[in-house]
């Protein structure tokens, strides 16, 4: 099972006992600070669930699969995160 972004929207609209279009408002406003403060290279830290932060790749030779050729690949920055403990914990209960 995948749960979506509207899956979000649509518990906390329940547990908030908010309206949808609030909750989705609050879900966006969430995902959207987690994604500039990224892009800003900040780290960030949800106690209890985790942390979210941005790696830095290095440039390397690859390979074409179809043919076999070389291929540089440029430098990157992709979104990394880290479990924190409790999530750690309460997915060893399963």
């Amino acid at each position: 099972m995948t749960i979506t972004k509207a899956d979000l929207v649509e518990n906390v609209a329940l547990q908030a006992d908010l309206p949808r279009k609030q909750a989705d408002e609050a879900v966006q406003v969430i995902l959207e600070s987690i994604i500039e403060a990224l892009q800003q290279g900040d780290k960030v830290e949800l106690r209890g669930l985790g942390s979210f932060r941005i790696r830095e790749r290095g440039s390397r030779i690859g390979r074409n699969p179809k043919t076999g050729a070389r291929v540089d690949v440029p430098p990157k920055r992709i979104p990394y995160f880290k479990p924190g403990k409790f999530l750690r914990e309460e997915l060893l209960k399963m």
